[in-house]
């Protein structure tokens, strides 16, 4: 009697189970990266009301952090600068500038600017901008190298994953406080006694294992 099915069918459960494994890997693989914060967050840049450059104002004039950010060290929020901030310059430079009429109808009126938010934690984490700067985070660890851009982009992903990567082992990113906002700063070559001596004196204790570090 003439066989119904050809030889090689004999191997198609194989086959259905390797592909199968395959394609399962190939699905795992592509859920992975493509709806991790790594592609889905990093590089997020919107376009703000007002086209404010951190090239030209901390490059080019050397403003520190800290003069529009001024809750960065004491606050759990690095806070957005009241419209008077940016006029207390800007009412004698380039006062009649078209792209700043949005900041001088702001601080006529009284009305905040509504900026664009770009890097935010879900709201069931508990992220202190302070206590990281007290212990030695600088910002670009966070924000990249603000310096460089004229439009402001998330640089990392922000995610469980990544900030546990630091607290785990946050010796490579602990610097000295007049370093904070240096945002060119690389750890040099006694990173490793220097973070020692860090964590002694400020009593350095990441929480890792502890959920109610960031979680409260």
């Amino acid at each position: 009697m003439a066989q119904i099915f050809p030889k090689w069918t004999n191997k198609a459960p194989l086959y259905s189970a390797v592909g199968a494994g395959l394609s399962l890997i190939v699905v795992v693989g592509l859920v992975w990266y493509y709806a991790s914060p790594w592609y889905t967050d990093v590089g997020y840049r919107p376009i703000q009301p007002v086209p404010y450059s951190h090239k030209v104002h901390v490059r080019d004039l050397g403003l520190d952090c800290r003069f529009c950010h001024t809750g960065v060290e004491i606050s759990p929020v690095a806070g957005i600068p009241p419209t008077k901030t940016c006029m207390n310059c800007h009412n004698m430079i380039l006062p009649e500038s078209d792209r700043l009429a949005p900041i001088r109808e702001s601080f006529k009126n009284g009305t905040p600017m509504q900026w664009i938010r770009v890097h935010k934690s879900p709201d069931y984490v508990y992220f202190d901008h302070s206590a990281h700067i007290t212990a030695g985070v600088g910002c670009s660890s966070c924000h990249g190298n603000i310096a460089e851009m004229d439009v402001v982009a998330q640089f990392k992903p922000l995610s469980m994953g990544w900030c546990i990567t630091c607290h785990r082992n946050p010796d490579d990113f602990l610097r000295p406080a007049s370093e904070i906002t240096n945002m060119t700063w690389t750890p040099p070559a006694n990173q490793a006694e220097f973070a020692a001596k860090q964590k002694e004196l400020l009593d350095i204790k990441a929480p890792v294992t502890d959920c109610t570090g960031c979680h409260r």
